[in-house]
């Protein structure tokens, strides 16, 4: 299983000069299963040089695994040229609504007056799924989605390929406001998901000055995060779904409290960063 990361901001996609070295577009990320199989997660500005990238000899058959609608989280998928070539089948996955179907509300995004083509008009060959409750499969690799703690419908994804297993669960706050080590961890929002993955891609938005003032926003301080891999006991933590606000310096302090929070024990955290290579064999 190889992992390319090709956004992973936060909220709103930030390029600029601050940006440079981790980077500005928002959460997309390549997944490559040992058999060729191409899964994208999320769909965020990230997903349009994917695209690109891409390239005329992509796979016939693409999925794309959306962890929920907020519009960083989609705002590319109109932009992803695999989108407009009418050979190309794409599969896209997301969480259900007890009010409308997937289709309908990408539907409300690819359409007059925020997209000025219908979602019916685009070429390719497009299939919506509600993720399913439980474990199934995509070419060589089992797949879980599971909801987590965020505004709206959301999920995170485990994927398990070869005996080497990937969480992602970009948009998270496992707890409002507490000690995640006062409570039982399959009570923990995503513990299932992240339970021994060897690389997690975790929600760390807040440095603990800031998350005191956005209890509930849906979003991980570093202290959470690194206490939620912990108590999930995964091999390497990936910080993900940096702030707007955060440029490279400032992320850069948000590693070394990461780091110092860890401890010496097995393999410290990472900043996620566009080109980021994680291979799982």
């Amino acid at each position: 299983m190889r992992v390319t990361i090709w956004g992973c901001r936060g909220s709103l996609a930030t390029p600029g000069p601050g940006t440079v070295l981790y980077g500005g577009n928002t959460s997309c990320v390549e997944v490559r299963l040992g058999d060729g199989a191409l899964l994208v997660l999320d769909a965020g500005t990230g997903i349009r040089p994917l695209g690109l990238e891409l390239g005329p000899d992509r796979p016939k058959t693409i999925h794309v695994l959306l962890t929920h609608l907020h519009f960083d989280h989609i705002e590319g998928l109109g932009f992803f040229a695999p989108l407009w070539g009418g050979e190309t089948h794409v599969h896209v996955w997301g969480p259900p609504s007890p009010v409308r179907t997937l289709e309908e509300r990408i539907a409300r995004y690819l359409s007059p007056p925020l997209f000025p083509v219908q979602l019916s008009d685009i070429p390719a060959q497009m299939t919506f799924h509600d993720v399913p409750e439980e474990e199934w499969e995509i070419g060589h690799a089992r797949l879980l989605a599971q909801p987590v703690s965020h505004p709206g419908p959301t999920v995170g994804y485990r994927l398990s390929e070869g005996g080497h297993s990937l969480a992602y669960i970009p948009d998270h706050e496992p707890a409002f406001g507490i000690d995640l080590s006062t409570v039982p961890s399959d009570w923990v929002s995503g513990y299932a998901l992240a339970e021994g993955v060897d690389v997690l891609l975790h929600d760390c938005q807040y440095g603990e000055d800031e998350y005191s003032e956005r209890v509930g926003w849906g979003h991980s301080s570093v202290e959470q995060a690194v206490a939620f891999a912990r108590i999930s006991s995964v091999r390497r933590l990936v910080m993900f779904h940096h702030d707007p606000d955060h440029d490279d310096q400032h992320l850069e302090v948000l590693l070394s409290r990461a780091v110092e929070l860890w401890g010496d024990e097995g393999e410290p955290p990472l900043l996620a960063h566009e080109g980021m290579e994680l291979e799982l064999s």
